[in-house]
């Protein structure tokens, strides 16, 4: 796995020395990382718009305009699983960081050792996250956890995923079947459901946790019971 990892800071010389460092940890490591450079966090959020795909951020929180800390709560709206380490010069924000979930806060002078040992940590937290699903829709290409998925649903040949927010996205649902682990189950030629939403079954209906109805397609509801049993 390639590792996406961005470096936010306004100060060239902090920059050039994180970028540097996060380089040695990934050849140390023997880690495939492609490192990024913003200078603000204006110009981070306009490339982030158009691919939300980063693994690590490392963000400054003194930067003129937009700070880290603000910065990190506009990425938190859309993407629980980005690990965002704060880099910053006093300790008066740390209080501030557990509102978008850092996971570490780096004091300047950044030393290397604890670099290494805070993006061994993002590595360890990314490898138990969850895969994602890659969606290209409304323009833009965003992740979506597998786990966060309740139920997709098919209706001429777009697919609706339904997350957190909805995708729909120009696929069939047997492209995303052939995606998806053993918590989903197919249910006919409408929708796949996520097993571990599934809060009751009758013979015509599914109910979600989330509050959704499902009509339950002919023939369905026996394997349907089975799938739910063996899952739990």
């Amino acid at each position: 796995m390639e590792y996406r990892i961005a470096v936010c800071d306004d100060v060239e010389a902090d920059v050039q020395y994180i970028v540097d460092k996060v380089k040695k940890w990934a050849e140390m490591r023997q880690e495939r990382a492609a490192v990024e450079i913003f200078s603000s966090g204006e110009s981070f959020l306009f490339r982030y718009a158009e691919q939300k795909d980063y693994d690590i951020l490392l963000l400054d929180i003194e930067m003129a305009s937009m700070n880290g800390i603000e910065l990190a709560k506009e990425i938190r709206r859309d993407n629980e699983g980005v690990q965002i380490i704060f880099i910053t010069g006093y300790s008066d924000y740390i209080a501030e960081g557990y509102e978008v979930a850092a996971l570490h806060y780096l004091m300047k002078p950044v030393k290397e050792e604890k670099l290494f040992q805070i993006l061994d940590r993002a590595v360890v937290k990314l490898q138990k996250n969850e895969r994602v699903l890659i969606l290209s829709c409304g323009g833009e290409t965003v992740r979506v956890p597998v786990h966060e998925i309740r139920y997709l649903e098919v209706l001429h040949n777009y697919v609706t995923v339904h997350a957190k927010r909805e995708y729909t996205v120009k696929k069939t649902l047997g492209e995303f079947q052939r995606e998806m682990d053993e918590r989903f189950y197919r249910m006919g030629r409408s929708y796949i459901v996520n097993l571990s939403c599934i809060e009751r079954i009758t013979r015509t209906e599914v109910f979600l946790s989330g509050g959704e109805i499902l009509p339950l397609p002919r023939g369905q509801y026996e394997l349907l019971n089975r799938a739910f049993i063996e899952y739990e």
